[in-house]
């Protein structure tokens, strides 16, 4: 795709966070990691039992946002994190994506999009009481003829016991963070963003599906002996 062209000052404008490469979290003790502007804290409430897995409590928060003005008037933001956490008493996840576009004018229309992709792994007995929250917002404030849309995709894998995303899936999934990130200078309608991110959130669907299926059973004898791993996928748009 052709990247759009852009007026030199709204090009010295355009800005966004650098873009990283896809993180794993894991909870261990306590800790405080930045995500998309927000911080996520995870909280352990007993010691760990393995490399990277706790049977405490997590909580993932992970944001989007984008604000386009006069000064700012072509604006896009993305988050796309991966937060494995095992066995845990309880998981929490949060996922936003925010977009705004203020005080533009007709002749001279904003456009704000915001994505935020969001995987969160768990395990054990209560990994199907995951408590997961994702919501898209998008707003125009006095803004005629604004283009803005926001997309919040949480992905929710839960396995009787821990396993961990294979190097392939990893590798699949760091292509899909880029492929997020192309759409910022695609020069794509609104409605074009809309359709391509709903394609990259299926293609992380199949892969987490396909992962899952390979993550190890309960024992015939075990209480999760009839649980079988799920991947839910949460779409939001606006």
């Amino acid at each position: 795709m052709t990247p759009a062209t852009l007026h030199p000052q709204e090009r010295n404008m355009h800005h966004r966070k650098p873009r990283t490469s896809v993180v794993t979290k894991r909870t261990i003790g306590l800790g405080v990691v930045a995500t998309a502007g927000l911080a996520m804290t995870a909280t352990v409430a007993s010691a760990t039992t393995g490399p990277g897995f706790s049977h405490g409590a997590a909580v993932a928060v992970d944001m989007a946002h984008s604000r386009a003005d006069r000064m700012h008037v072509n604006q896009f933001d993305e988050s796309f994190e991966i937060h494995e956490y095992g066995p845990s008493v309880a998981v929490t996840a949060n996922n936003r994506a925010t977009a705004e576009s203020v005080g533009c004018s007709l002749d001279a229309p904003c456009r704000s999009v915001a994505l935020s992709f969001q995987i969160v792994t768990t395990s054990g007995r209560n990994a199907r009481l995951i408590n997961a929250s994702n919501i898209s917002r998008s707003a125009n404030g006095h803004c005629p003829s604004c283009q803005t849309f926001a997309g919040a995709y949480q992905f929710v894998v839960a396995t009787p016991r821990a396993f961990s995303l294979g190097q392939g899936a990893r590798a699949e999934l760091n292509r899909i963070d880029r492929q997020v990130g192309l759409l910022r200078g695609s020069g794509l309608t609104i409605s074009q963003i809309k359709r391509r991110a709903d394609e990259l959130a299926a293609q992380v669907k199949t892969i987490l599906d396909r992962e899952a299926q390979r993550a190890p059973r309960g024992r015939e004898d075990s209480p999760l002996a009839d649980f079988e791993p799920t991947v839910t996928m949460h779409r939001h748009v606006r």
